[in-house]
């Protein structure tokens, strides 16, 4: 597709910074040409147009840290701790879950996502070969890392599924899927599966060297007990924090990317600047299960590469990329008594660019550049609540919603335009959610009788 976005404020998360009155040329899949309108619109006459006046143009949002199968749990158990949440509540119904359930939550979730203006998804979840969460992002048309979530107590399933995974995914839907090794988290994995699950990522990468890096993707520090369940788990003592833990074992390296990252020593910071880490701050689902603050200022002192992440459906409840940019910005403010602590700039760039670094991706996607593959998204700015404009960045962060998102392009493809989404269709995808989930209740019933 030739195409040419022209009229609206460019905000391109790169050197040229916002270019008002901008457009951007797209051929290929990919970005040819950044610049004014006025100088741009003579050199290609003959591609489609998309009038973007009035409106501003972002790179396609990061969500770095999902579980897009949770779509059909959301709202299914609200307000317990995180144990409790997941021992009484998610896991027994997650175990009455098939393959077809999976891809119909993360298919209903990937929905949600595009219409929000989100382009590229890191999600970690249950594989299946038949239907699974790398075949509803493919369906719909987004980017996505897609990994197998591993447990100490099946390790011969997790090692086949990830094989399976990385086989049939690995650069599937043209380049846009890829996949990433995923133990659970260091109260759920034992030592040697953490390191085993380690050698699986370095191995992997061999085979694949040249293409698509795979990356590990793990739930850490998350509550104020976890080296205390990592002890209790597996009979090991802790000296210092669970980052310093992995740290110890090994398993630390700069294609891990760590979800939540809360609870944390100064050791662990260290260790994760060190190593090179990427961590995903998830604010609104660390709120809603009380599991803490994570201390992103100290984090980004540090020299951490920090994203952002709505976490799954379940513990959220949405995939609302623009809520935690807001979240995340509004909480540090908070917490540190300082206005300027974490910007509206700061909190875009770790939704997009630094999303995109956090993935290994940033050489493609995260911001409008010249060579750059063609994930964008178009905002209507014509809202009373997105108007008088002074600065882009703080109406994105602190004003814009979901529902702002007009159009958005995944590799150069328009996924959705005029709010009408291309890849699916929209009331087919909830009717059949809502069969699913009442399917599954059924299933869960009758165990229980």
């Amino acid at each position: 597709m030739e195409l040419l976005i022209l009229g609206g404020s460019i905000v391109t998360m790169g050197p040229m910074g916002v270019i008002r009155d901008g457009a951007v040329v797209v051929e290929g899949g990919r970005i040819v040409d950044v610049g004014k309108a006025g100088e741009l619109v003579g050199r290609y006459p003959r591609y489609e147009r998309l009038d973007a006046r009035n409106c501003v143009v972002i790179p396609g949002l990061v969500n770095a840290h999902q579980h897009i199968a949770m779509g059909l749990l959301r709202g299914y158990a609200d307000d317990y701790p995180l144990k409790v949440w997941l021992e009484e509540w998610i896991w027994p119904l997650e175990s009455k879950l098939t393959g077809r359930d999976i891809y119909v939550g993360a298919l209903l979730t990937a929905l949600e996502s595009l219409m929000g203006g989100v382009t590229t998804i890191n999600t970690m979840y249950h594989y299946a070969d038949d239907w699974n969460e790398a075949r509803a992002l493919a369906d719909a048309g987004l980017r996505g890392v897609v990994g197998h979530v591993c447990f100490a107590w099946r390790r011969d399933e997790d090692l086949s599924a990830i094989q399976s995974l990385a086989q049939r995914w690995h650069g599937g839907a043209g380049g846009r899927i890829r996949v990433s090794v995923d133990p659970h988290a260091p109260y759920t994995v034992d030592p040697e599966y953490m390191k085993e699950l380690r050698a699986v990522a370095d191995e992997l990468n061999e085979r694949y060297e040249g293409e698509a890096p795979i990356t590990l993707h793990i739930h850490l520090a998350e509550t104020a007990d976890e080296a205390k369940r990592v002890e209790e788990a597996f009979g090991v003592r802790l000296e210092g924090g669970v980052v310093e833990y992995l740290d110890g074992l090994g398993v630390l390296g700069s294609d891990v990317v760590a979800a939540h990252c809360v609870h944390l020593t100064e050791g662990d910071i260290k260790a994760l600047a060190s190593r090179g880490v990427k961590v995903v701050h998830n604010p609104v689902s660390n709120l809603k299960l009380a599991s803490g603050i994570s201390p992103v200022p100290k984090l980004l002192e540090a020299g951490v590469t920090v994203a952002l992440g709505t976490d799954g459906p379940c513990s959220n409840n949405s995939a609302d990329m623009f809520e935690t940019m807001k979240v995340a910005a509004l909480l540090h403010k908070g917490v540190s008594g300082d206005p300027t602590v974490l910007s509206a700039s700061r909190a875009l760039r770790m939704a997009t660019i630094d999303g995109a670094r956090a993935l290994l991706w940033d050489d493609a996607i995260g911001s409008i550049e010249v060579g750059k593959r063609a994930d964008i998204v178009i905002l209507s700015f014509r809202k009373p609540h997105l108007t008088p404009l002074y600065h882009e960045e703080s109406h994105l962060v602190y004003a814009a919603k979901p529902s702002d998102v007009e159009t958005v392009i995944v590799d150069g493809e328009i996924v959705m335009e005029n709010r009408e989404v291309k890849t699916v269709n929209v009331e087919e995808v909830m009717e059949m959610a809502r069969k699913a989930k009442e399917d599954i209740l059924s299933r869960l019933e009758r165990e229980r009788n």
